[in-house]
C-alpha cells in the first residue's frame, strides 16, 4: 500500500497528509493490532478505541504544552459546527459565573471569522464586531471591544484560508474576558501558549487529519455551565447534547460515535510531528517554505498581484492574482502541480502550504512560478 509517487498537491481542504501516515492508515483500516477488523470497525468505547483517544491527547499535550488548566477532546462537525458549538457552551458558561446572558465579540478578517459571526447572531446571540478588516489582521488600537462584565468570549480566526490572512500573534481581550480562537487551517503548524486561550478548536482536515473529526481545547472552568432551566430563563440557546461540551469531556469524546479512524489519523500525524523536532522544527519549516513562495511574489509585481499586507499574510495559505489565472493554473498542471485554483468566493490562485507539503513541492512551485513570470 504505497503510493506511486509523491503528488505535488496543494489544495486548501480535505488537504494533504504524509505519505507514510496514509500508508499506516490504510493499514490500520484494513485491520488494526491483528484483531481481524479495521479501526473503523472497533467499537469507539472500546479498550483500544480508548487508547487511540487518550494517546492522541497525550501527544497534543506534549506538543503544545498544554497545562494541566485546560481539557482535549474531539467532537464532530468540523470548523462550521464550532461555531455554534462556541456560542452554546461558552454563553453558558458565562451565564453559570455571572447569572447573566453576555454577548459576544468577534474580530472579522475573512470568510470564516464572518460565518462564524453571523451564525452566532443566528442562534440569538447579542454579536458585537470588534473590527471588520476583511483581508488583514486589525491594528490592535482599532479595536472596539464590549464592556468586559458583558462579554462571554472574544472570537476570531487565526488564519483565514480563502482570504490569506493569518495572525502573527493572537489578540489580547479585555482582562478577564475568555479568548476563543478558530485554528482550522493553522493547527499544530507552530508553537502556540495555549494558557492565553479560553478555547482553541478547529476541524481536522487541512492540517491535521481527515474530515470527520474536530479537536478542542478548552480551559476547564469553562465547563461549568448554569443549568437548563436557568439557560431557559436567560434566553441562552441550549446546545445539542452532541455538541455539549461537559457532556463530550465526562464521557473522553465517546458520548455519541466519534470517527475513531479519524482520531486515530490524527494521532498518526502527532508521530510524524514529533520525529520532526516537534512544533519548533515544523513552525521553521512552515515558514521557510512560505518566504520562498511570498519571495517571487514580491520579485515580479508586475505579473503577480499580492492581496494581503505583508504584516497579515499567511504561512498556511498563500493568495494572488496573475494576468491570465487560467494560464497559470493550466502551466502549473501540466507539471504536476495541482490544487492551486484559488476559492470561489475571490478567484485568483491559493497555495495552500501545510505541513505535509514538502519543500521539494513548494521548489517545484516557485521554479514554475519564476518560468512563468519571466515569460510574460
Amino acid at each position: 500500500m504505497t503510493r506511486k509517487e509523491e503528488p505535488q498537491y496543494f489544495g486548501a481542504g480535505p488537504a494533504l497528509l504524509p505519505t507514510s501516515v496514509l500508508e499506516q492508515a490504510a493499514r490500520d483500516l484494513l485491520e488494526y493490532k491483528d484483531h481481524g477488523v479495521g479501526v473503523a470497525e472497533i467499537s469507539h468505547r472500546s479498550k483500544d478505541a480508548i487508547a487511540v483517544i487518550d494517546g492522541t491527547k497525550d501527544k497534543i499535550r506534549q506538543l503544545y504544552g498544554v497545562p494541566d488548566t485546560h481539557e482535549i477532546f474531539f467532537a464532530q462537525g468540523g470548523g462550521t459546527g464550532g461555531f455554534a458549538a462556541v456560542a452554546y457552551n461558552l454563553l453558558a458558561a458565562h451565564a453559570a459565573r455571572t447569572g447573566r446572558k453576555g454577548k459576544a465579540d468577534y474580530l472579522v478578517t475573512g470568510s470564516w471569522s464572518k460565518k462564524a459571526a453571523q451564525e452566532a447572531a443566528r442562534l440569538g446571540v447579542d454579536v458585537n464586531i470588534v473590527s471588520d478588516t476583511t483581508g488583514r489582521v486589525p491594528d490592535a488600537d482599532g479595536l472596539k471591544y464590549s464592556l468586559p462584565e458583558d462579554t462571554a468570549y472574544v472570537y476570531y480566526c487565526d488564519n483565514e484560508t480563502v482570504h490569506g490572512v493569518e495572525f502573527p500573534t493572537p489578540p489580547s481581550p479585555p482582562a478577564g474576558v475568555e479568548l476563543v480562537a478558530d485554528m482550522s487551517s493553522n493547527f499544530l503548524s507552530r508553537p502556540v501558549d495555549v494558557s492565553r486561550f479560553g478555547l482553541v478548536f478547529g476541524g481536522a482536515q487541512k492540517n491535521i487529519g481527515i474530515a470527520g473529526v474536530s479537536l478542542y481545547i478548552i480551559k476547564k472552568s469553562l465547563l461549568e455551565h448554569a443549568p437548563d432551566d436557568v439557560l431557559r430563563q436567560l434566553g441562552v440557546p441550549l446546545a445539542p447534547i452532541f455538541l455539549h461540551f461537559p457532556s463530550i469531556v465526562a464521557n473522553n469524546s465517546a458520548y455519541n460515535t466519534v470517527s475513531i479512524l479519524a482520531v486515530q489519523v490524527v494521532n498518526l500525524v502527532l508521530d510524524h510531528l514529533l520525529a520532526k523536532g516537534g512544533l519548533v522544527a515544523q513552525g521553521d519549516e512552515a515558514q521557510a517554505k512560505a518566504d520562498k513562495v511570498y519571495s517571487v511574489l514580491d520579485r515580479f509585481p508586475e505579473t503577480y498581484e499580492t492581496l494581503v499586507e505583508k504584516t497579515s499574510r499567511s504561512r498556511m495559505n498563500i493568495v494572488f492574482k496573475t494576468p491570465d489565472d487560467a494560464a497559470f493554473l493550466a502551466g502549473a498542471e501540466a507539471r504536476g502541480l495541482t490544487g492551486l485554483k484559488g476559492h470561489r468566493s475571490v478567484g485568483g490562485i491559493r497555495v495552500s502550504n501545510y505541513n505535509a507539503v514538502s519543500q521539494n513541492s513548494i521548489d517545484a512551485l516557485v521554479s514554475y512560478m519564476v518560468e512563468f513570470a519571466n515569460n510574460k
